[in-house]
């Protein structure tokens, strides 16, 4: 019982302590781009594109359709490209990351996103575009000191991960992480791809209501990671 609520305190802990950061930024843009990097069409609620991103690369014929128009699927969920872990695997395009863009006036990335390369400008709505353009400029986190890159292990801490999902996510996803009807375990995921996890537990998912913890910080999402890969891979 102690153990069990030192986890818990430690969590709440950690949530107070990063709290400015939601004082600090525009954390509801935030939220919404990141969303919208992960998948825009389906946050946006537009219908799925068709054929593929004009700036897909014939190098990979892995993709197709609509998956090639997602942020993600270029730049990858670590924001690095071709130089993070889209380096290799089905995802390769050689394409570079966005984190060159991290800091940088949200409208010139909007004319970036409207621009012959991205095809964004009408597709999807303005005020979307200054959304996921303020997520590109204010909310890139390195994820480096968070995920070991050659195990993919996460390097938070599990105790503390415990006490946030036992709070805030066991309701859908349940204690082994299988609550979520037609999709696969958390435990899995987790393990298979640590930086997508990362990204959702900090953003949330596409149209779903899903709590979004970056407010609270890197170092939450973390330990929330960590503890998802003690979970059942399957």
């Amino acid at each position: 019982m102690r153990l069990a609520f030192a986890a818990i305190t430690l969590s709440i802990s950690c949530l107070i302590g990063s709290f400015a950061i939601a004082a600090d930024t525009d954390a509801g843009n935030i939220v919404r781009g990141g969303r919208l990097y992960d998948k825009w069409y389906k946050e946006a609620k537009l219908p799925e594109p068709t054929g593929n991103h004009v700036a897909w690369p014939a190098s990979n014929p892995n993709k197709s359709g609509a998956d090639t128009f997602r942020c993600k699927s270029c730049h990858g969920w670590d924001m690095l490209g071709k130089d993070g872990a889209y380096a290799k695997g089905s995802w390769v395009t050689g394409i570079a990351g966005v984190n060159g863009a991290a800091g940088k006036d949200p409208a010139v990335i909007v004319e970036v996103l409207k621009d012959a390369n991205h095809g964004f400008g009408g597709t999807i709505p303005d005020a979307d575009l200054a959304a996921l353009a303020t997520f590109v400029s204010k909310a890139q986190i390195d994820m480096t000191p968070y995920i070991d890159s050659a195990s993919k292990k996460a390097l938070g801490d599990v105790a503390a991960g415990a006490g946030i999902y036992e709070s805030v996510c066991v309701g859908c996803h349940a204690a082994d992480g299988k609550g979520i009807k037609d999709s696969p375990a958390l435990g899995g995921l987790a393990l298979d791809n640590p930086w997508e996890i990362f990204h959702k537990i900090s953003y949330g998912q596409p149209a779903e209501k899903m709590p979004a913890l970056f407010a609270f910080g890197p170092t939450v999402a973390s330990d929330v990671l960590a503890f998802l890969q003690t979970l059942p891979a399957e």
